[in-house]
């Protein structure tokens, strides 16, 4: 079992920076790939990032890359998303997700893909 809480999340204005910490309970977490995902208000939830348990292979969605950058410290049970340049159009809760892998280099882009969830932090972005 895996718990997650998420942080970071607040208000700020268009170009800004925001750093999410996601940190897990449990030493199986560095047995876990880690995905982050958002939802908007009326829109479905989205994929965003995500990070193999050996850290060394990351993903990003089109519309976050070169702006994010997701990141993990297993010896603190945390992933981080750096994000930068933030626009208003990132506004949404974040979420992280983790699901067990047997492999060192996988990771899901499918919601469906993740089977612990933390509760959301919300980012906000003001034009």
């Amino acid at each position: 079992q895996v718990q997650l809480v998420e942080s970071g999340g607040g208000l700020v204005q268009a170009g800004g920076s925001l750093r999410l910490s996601c940190v897990a309970s449990g030493r199986a977490f560095r047995s876990t790939a880690v995905g982050w995902f958002r939802q908007a208000p009326g829109k479905e939830r989205e994929f965003v990032a995500a990070i193999s348990r050996s850290g060394d292979i990351t993903y990003y969605a089109d519309s976050v890359k070169g702006r994010f950058t997701i990141s993990r410290d297993n010896a603190k049970n945390t992933v981080y998303l750096q994000m930068n340049s933030l626009k208003v159009e990132d506004t949404a809760v974040y979420y992280c997700a983790a699901a067990f892998s047997t492999r060192s280099s996988w990771f899901g882009r499918s919601s469906t893909e993740y089977d612990y969830w933390g509760q959301g932090t919300q980012a906000t972005v003001s034009s």
